[in-house]
């Protein structure tokens, strides 16, 4: 497969339009069979359930080229299941995880060239989402949904490294106790734009939410877990109902335990705790880890003993292990490397 023309390296991280994506209907309470498709427009009626109650998930994951030239993802199988979750919280249909899997790699497969080469830095994000689409004035979930999964060329995500960023301890909330903190819904992140547009003018890089209730333990950022690293050396992470469940942090506690031998501890993390650590970062899909040299508190500021020059050594050692799995450097768990050509 000849790749496309392009300089790799200058990549951002943003949209470039491929070609072929990937699209389902459901109506009469069943889904079709889905095709692939050139048109990269979306046509729904101006009182769609999406644009009038906000009924829409998303998932994100990557495609790579690996050392030996095959075309992969990274644990797919996480991602659909994640779906799920998200519509049926949402009151939503259900599309079946072995044809999300499917539909994800169809859509990959007819954009391999498209697919970044092995050391250009560079990935192939995927990006599959449904909603709402048929109109809906009523308060009530819609009765048809459109699936759709779109493919975008991204560069890496830190251009020249990553360097460790200052994040701020936000006064807003980012979820509700029992509301949809845990699901990948896009009405959580609209939620979290004004924050971050917020901090972003203050000069800090993101957000660390607290717990809605008490306003006494960590939580996540807008979009990315947390991970700290003890001064003694134990992995730990924060574990509460209103987070979402991130596939990268997953694996890193994986990683961390059996190919680096720390001990792990995924538990409720307060604050006060915070100012003890040796390391923190921000664990997601589209940097892997970016780690974080100092939080400010309302203008207190924890600084971590890894400093803002580099990562962290553990940190470094995590992102290293995790990005060597997906490449295929380093021999995967089974089932975590998911082969499309």
């Amino acid at each position: 497969m000849e790749k496309k023309n392009i300089d790799w390296s200058s990549l951002g991280f943003g949209y470039i339009k491929t070609d072929k994506r990937f699209v389902a209907n459901y109506k009469d309470g069943a889904w079709d069979n889905g095709t692939l498709t050139e048109d990269d427009k979306v046509v729904i009626n101006e009182c769609a359930g999406v644009l009038q109650y906000a009924q829409t998930c998303f998932e994100g994951l990557k495609a790579y080229t690996t050392e030996d030239g095959h075309i992969v993802m990274f644990r797919p199988d996480l991602n659909a299941a994640r779906m799920k979750d998200s519509c049926e919280r949402l009151e939503m249909p259900v599309y079946p995880e072995d044809k999300w899997v499917e539909a994800v790699a169809k859509t990959v497969e007819a954009n391999a060239a498209w697919v970044p080469p092995f050391g250009s830095g560079a990935t192939l994000y995927v990006r599959p989402y449904m909603f709402g689409s048929n109109p809906v004035i009523g308060v009530k979930p819609a009765d048809e949904y459109q699936f759709r999964v779109l493919t975008t060329p991204v560069g890496p995500y830190f251009k020249g490294g990553a360097k460790p960023i200052t994040i701020k301890v936000s006064d807003f909330d980012r979820a509700a106790p029992h509301g949809t903190g845990h699901i990948k819904a896009g009405l959580n992140y609209a939620m979290s734009l004004h924050a971050i547009m917020t901090a972003h003018e203050e000069g800090f890089a993101e957000n660390m939410y607290l717990d809605p209730a008490t306003r006494t333990k960590v939580e996540e950022t807008g979009g990315a877990n947390f991970i700290f690293i003890t001064k003694d050396g134990k992995f730990v992470t924060p574990k509460s109902n209103s987070i979402l469940p991130s596939i990268t942090r997953r694996s890193l506690m994986v990683v961390a335990k059996e190919y680096l031998g720390l001990e792990v501890e995924e538990r409720e993390v307060l604050f006060d705790e915070v100012k003890d650590f040796a390391e923190c970062g921000l664990c997601g899909t589209a940097a892997v880890i970016s780690p974080v040299g100092k939080i400010n508190d309302h203008g207190k500021e924890i600084c971590f003993p890894s400093g803002m020059e580099k990562m962290g050594p553990t940190i470094q050692k995590l992102y290293d292990t995790l990005t060597g799995i997906q490449m295929g450097k380093i021999e995967a768990p089974k089932g975590w490397i998911y082969t499309i050509a």
